[in-house]
């Protein structure tokens, strides 16, 4: 897959430039996190607006393969012991408002979509199927609004580019801060609306062989 290295689209509203982004950081390892309850969806969101402000930008982007502590607050991802707890994000996580568009970032069909409603889950979630130079790969896109996932049809057609759906707000988006988390999967093994989108330190060479970082798949001079 590596011969489509940046030929894809942003996948976020086409119309914010790639020079109105800036990086994030929500590792474990920012202390900048100790000064708020991560526990808090507004208080998520009240970050991350300060930080796009502090940085003049509308998105901020991030956490592949980032260890992250905020999922200690939900069950979903907890473990018996350490190496099976997911903490590992396999996505790309775009911060920015709610119902801001999301885009494809290849032509494609919709393979499946979901509400996943567990808390600290994607809440409404699409996966869209590609093929590109003779491979087939998915992308999922998650966090969306309710609405995204009442208007469309399974093998609906998308267009690179195109504005499918829009994010969700955190009554509906698995509460948290409204933002898009974006990746790419090789096999998605069967699943339906649905893949995981941490890991834990005892699956993680698997994960990060089937999901490779998706910025390696979208141009980023947009």
């Amino acid at each position: 897959m590596n011969n489509l290295s940046f030929d894809g689209a942003l996948p976020i509203d086409n119309s914010i430039s790639f020079g109105s982004y800036c990086p994030i950081d929500l590792s474990g390892s920012n202390k900048d996190l100790d000064s708020f309850d991560t526990t808090s969806s507004s208080e998520w969101e009240a970050y991350v607006e300060s930080h796009l402000q502090k940085n003049k930008a509308k998105v901020a982007y991030g956490g592949y393969l980032e260890v992250r502590n905020l999922y200690d607050r939900s069950d979903y991802f907890q473990a018996v012991d350490a190496e099976s707890k997911r903490n590992i994000h396999l996505g790309i996580d775009y911060w920015c408002e709610a119902s801001t568009h999301v885009c494809a970032i290849f032509d494609g069909t919709v393979h499946s979509f979901k509400n996943n409603t567990n808390y600290g889950d994607y809440g409404p979630t699409i996966i869209l199927e590609h093929q590109e130079n003779g491979m087939k790969f998915y992308s999922l896109y998650g966090h969306l609004s309710l609405a995204s996932i009442e208007s469309i049809t399974v093998g609906d057609k998308i267009g690179k580019g195109e504005n499918f759906a829009q994010l969700g707000d955190a009554a509906v988006n698995g509460d948290y801060a409204p933002h898009l988390h974006f990746q790419i999967i090789k096999d998605l093994q069967g699943n339906y609306g649905d893949y995981p989108g941490v890991s834990s330190k005892k699956n993680l060479e698997f994960y990060s062989k089937n999901c490779p970082n998706p910025l390696n798949y979208i141009k980023k001079n947009a």
